[in-house]
């Protein structure tokens, strides 16, 4: 296997890549305080729009939060092994491919290289040194031919536990103030006011860490959890009357 030169080793110790690299668990934490906040928030106004008590809301707002934190969590695992599930088949499949057919895989590595304008005598040496490395020529088809990753074995239970955890925290923002407001009606308002502000602050952090425009993310996310608690609230009361 060719090994780096000094001059190269030279140029990447000097250079220290910013890039952000955890999207994986941002995205979960997205997914679960996302859902967190503004699924509970809804239950709660719309309990609050049928004249229920805060111990009733309270408690079906924390009923609620438990059973969708294990929902939430079994989602994320679920489609974490599904993932590493479908990355193992296609690694046998591709396995398969060149072992039996290595001249038809060797031609696709070509072409790949091609594709990035890399010329016949330039892309010759590197398909016949990658043919005397099997594992390498593997890799290097299930990144660039299969544009697939793989996954990291703990990542099922890593997903399900940081979807849970966020949404645990998210669904518990809209509760805190039926723990402390006995009266509704009161404690309705300041649900609104507390979720609000933590669904901008939320929405300002994901639209940072995601790279999309911050003011813009935070003012979407309040708007879709106010959209959320306001038709709860309103078919609560339209049922009621």
């Amino acid at each position: 296997m060719a090994s780096v030169g000094e001059s190269d080793k030279y140029l990447l110790n000097r250079h220290k890549e910013s890039h952000f690299t955890a999207g994986e668990i941002v995205r979960d934490v997205i997914i679960g305080v996302s859902d967190g906040l503004t699924v509970p928030f809804a239950l709660a106004a719309g309990l609050s729009g049928a004249n229920a008590s805060s111990s009733i809301i309270l408690t079906a707002g924390i009923a609620e939060v438990a059973a969708g934190a294990i929902s939430m969590g079994l989602g994320g695992y679920l489609a974490a092994k599904s993932e590493a599930d479908h990355y193992t088949r296609e690694l046998q499949r591709e396995q398969e491919e060149i072992d039996t057919i290595p001249d038809t895989e060797a031609a696709e590595v070509a072409e790949i290289l091609a594709e990035y304008g890399v010329e016949p005598h330039e892309y010759g040496p590197v398909v016949n040194a990658l043919r005397k490395n099997p594992k390498a020529w593997l890799d290097f088809m299930m990144k660039f031919e299969l544009g697939l990753e793989k996954p990291d074995p703990k990542r099922a239970l890593q997903s399900a536990f940081t979807i849970a955890v966020a949404y645990i925290l998210g669904g518990l923002v809209p509760l805190f103030p039926y723990m402390i407001i006995p009266v509704a009606q009161k404690a309705v308002v300041a649900s609104v006011i507390v979720t609000i502000l933590a669904l901008l602050i939320f929405g300002y952090a994901k639209g940072y860490f995601t790279g999309s425009k911050p003011v813009w993310s935070a003012l979407q996310t309040a708007l879709i959890g106010a959209i959320a608690s306001a038709a709860a609230f309103g078919m609560a009361k339209a049922v009621q009357g």
